[in-house]
């Protein structure tokens, strides 16, 4: 009689520790499932291929040659001609009345909307620290409309996540 009973005892803790052990797995895999950031977010107007390439060089003195089949190339002696020094960047067009240029300070940066409203289309994204010029608020300061810094892209962003930039 007492092994029986110390079989129910024995097999009513097991069971118990491996609904404990089982749950505490699970609960340990989700954990670490929820804790992963999600992947960065890329926008329509982005484009990765004419970031990720560089500038090319070209050659001193000529463009390139082209050979067509059967011909060889002529190695032609080069003669170093002086190049003019680039002009000086012609300083950007005013700005709008009552715009100013600022910067984005939203650490994830913004999505760019259509309309002054959380419910409109989304147009776009600005990123961290992006350069951008406040062209006008909404009525009740709770957006501002933009203008891409080297675009002609503009729309609307959440007020309070832009920072003015002092002008030199």
């Amino acid at each position: 009689m007492l092994s029986g009973f110390t079989k129910f005892i024995l097999g009513f803790f097991l069971a118990i520790a491996v609904l404990i052990g089982g749950g505490a797995a699970i609960a340990l895999y989700f954990m670490n499932r929820t804790g992963i950031p999600p992947a960065k977010p890329v926008f329509s107007n982005d484009s990765p291929s004419v970031k990720a390439q560089a500038p090319k060089a070209t050659e001193p003195g000529g463009g390139k040659s082209t050979l067509t089949p059967g011909t060889q190339a002529q190695s032609s002696p080069r003669t170093s001609t002086p190049t003019e020094s680039p002009k000086a960047t012609p300083s950007p067009k005013p700005l709008p009345a009552g715009a100013y240029r600022g910067r984005v300070s939203w650490a994830e940066g913004l999505s760019l909307r259509s309309q002054p409203n959380q419910e409109s289309e989304k147009i776009g994204g600005v990123g961290f620290n992006q350069k951008i010029i406040i062209l006008s608020e909404s009525d009740d300061k709770a957006w501002q409309k933009i203008r891409l810094e080297g675009s002609e892209q503009e729309g609307w962003v959440k007020a309070g996540n832009t920072e003015k930039v002092n002008e030199q």
